[in-house]
């Protein structure tokens, strides 16, 4: 998929659709594609059509890796709060033939792939430390 295919794409979306950032877009293509290499490691080398929550899955694990502590500010700048806009997302490109399907695949596969906070805030936030028991003074 040529990069000026792609984002003339996006920009034929944002025409009609303009509840996701242009960026979150990109940044899903980047996550297919680093889906497909993991889906392809652990299937011999060999290329496969990942499901909507692998995907998810996927686009988790690269914003962590890319955006660490960042990753819930920008999902929510972007204008994704949940698992299924990824998937709103897909379908969006696959209508303009960006993204290929099977007949199986749906919306609903993305749907509650992962929770966002579970995902992008908790691991980030301060642990809370358990206070020893206190030694009575000796008088």
């Amino acid at each position: 998929m040529k990069a000026l295919q792609f984002e003339q794409a996006v920009e034929s979306i944002l025409k009609r659709e303009r509840r996701y950032d242009p960026l979150a877009y990109l940044f899903l293509k980047e996550a297919l594609d680093f889906t497909l290499k993991r889906a392809a490691e652990g299937n011999g080398g060999e290329q496969r059509h990942v499901t909507g929550k692998e995907l998810c899955l996927g686009y988790r694990d690269l914003a962590l890796e890319q955006f660490g502590p960042m990753s819930s500010t920008l999902m929510h700048e972007w204008g994704i709060r949940e698992s299924g806009d990824i998937g709103e997302m897909v379908f969006h490109l696959i209508d303009e033939q960006m993204f290929g399907k099977q007949e199986s695949d749906t919306k609903e596969d993305f749907a509650a792939a992962f929770d966002f906070d579970d995902a992008f805030v908790t691991p980030f936030q301060p642990k809370k430390r358990v206070a020893a028991p206190r030694e009575k003074a000796r008088l």
